[in-house]
């Protein structure tokens, strides 16, 4: 399966959306923590496995498609950083499906869903704000390499965008389960979800800055120099962590709770110490020279 063109022509000339395996297990994660996370927020009880697999095929599919069209673009923007170009055969890629990646990367996707009847001018308007991070992605990653100026709409931009995937799949299960979208708590949400994508940057600073994959900490080093950056970070995070208060007090008591539990939960599985539901936050020590520090971890990367 792995193998096989995702775009991969049928008898009738339609092309059609498929998924690879390796998408599909990086794709796993990111489920579990979807259905941990934002299952109570549809009275769902992640403890019964027919809440789980009645949902499971939708949603599996769509975040291995949206992983597949992710890890691409990361080869992009890794590749962009040697000056080298992707070669996408190696990747399963072939000519069409590159120009499909850059015209309109969730199309096959869209198509799939509006079949099914679940595509939604909400999901639509996610799948835009996906295309629009990857493009930013690979811009500001560019741009941070080739020691450009950067600009800091384009990454706040890029970060609250970052997790259109999460409300990709929020917004499929309340199509899924026949319900309204409920806009309070799509509002907290992405709130959190903006914290949490922080929170992760953080984690997987050191690791970013070798793969030259879009981090807000990177970024805030390009505009901000290294002695301010981790200040003006801070204030986008205190910024965000009142509004998430302010929000929180409008939730159900219970819902609140069950949240407040399974971010403290997942902060300590995933060995975080920087994530906002426990109330700390680590900012690590800035690489102020990118290039040297890839020469001393990963000697051959330039």
């Amino acid at each position: 399966m792995g193998n096989v063109d995702p775009f991969m022509s049928q008898k009738n000339q339609e092309v059609v959306a498929m998924v690879g395996l390796d998408a599909m297990k990086r794709a796993n994660s990111t489920l579990e923590d979807f259905s941990r996370s934002y299952f109570m927020f549809h009275r769902l009880d992640i403890n019964e496995p027919q809440s789980i697999f009645r949902y499971l095929p939708v949603l599996s599919f769509t975040e291995s498609y949206i992983y597949q069209m992710d890890a691409l673009n990361e080869k992009i923007v890794s590749e962009s950083a040697r000056g080298s170009q992707v070669i996408y055969s190696s990747h399963g890629w072939n000519a069409e499906s590159r120009v499909l990646f850059e015209t309109d990367p969730l199309k096959l996707l869209g198509d799939l869903l509006e079949r099914e009847g679940l595509l939604t001018q909400r999901i639509q308007q996610e799948f835009k704000s996906g295309e629009e991070y990857w493009a930013l992605e690979r811009k500001l990653c560019h741009a941070l390499s080739n020691k450009n100026k950067l600009c800091l709409e384009d990454v706040m931009r890029a970060i609250r965008l970052k997790s259109f995937d999460y409300r990709v799949l929020n917004l499929l299960l309340y199509k899924l389960r026949e319900e309204e979208v409920n806009e309070l708590h799509m509002d907290f949400l992405s709130i959190s979800e903006f914290l949490v994508e922080v929170a992760d940057d953080l984690f997987d600073y050191e690791d970013d800055v070798l793969e030259n994959n879009f981090n807000v900490l990177r970024m805030f080093v390009g505009i901000f120099g290294s002695s301010n950056a981790p200040t003006e970070l801070a204030k986008r995070i205190s910024e965000a962590e009142d509004k998430y208060e302010e929000i929180m007090k409008s939730l159900d008591p219970h819902l609140s709770s069950n949240y407040q539990r399974r971010c403290e939960e997942a902060t300590k599985e995933g060995g975080k110490i920087s994530g906002h539901s426990l109330g700390t936050w680590n900012i690590p020590a800035v690489i102020s020279d990118e290039e040297a520090y890839r020469a001393a971890i990963k000697p051959g990367f330039s």
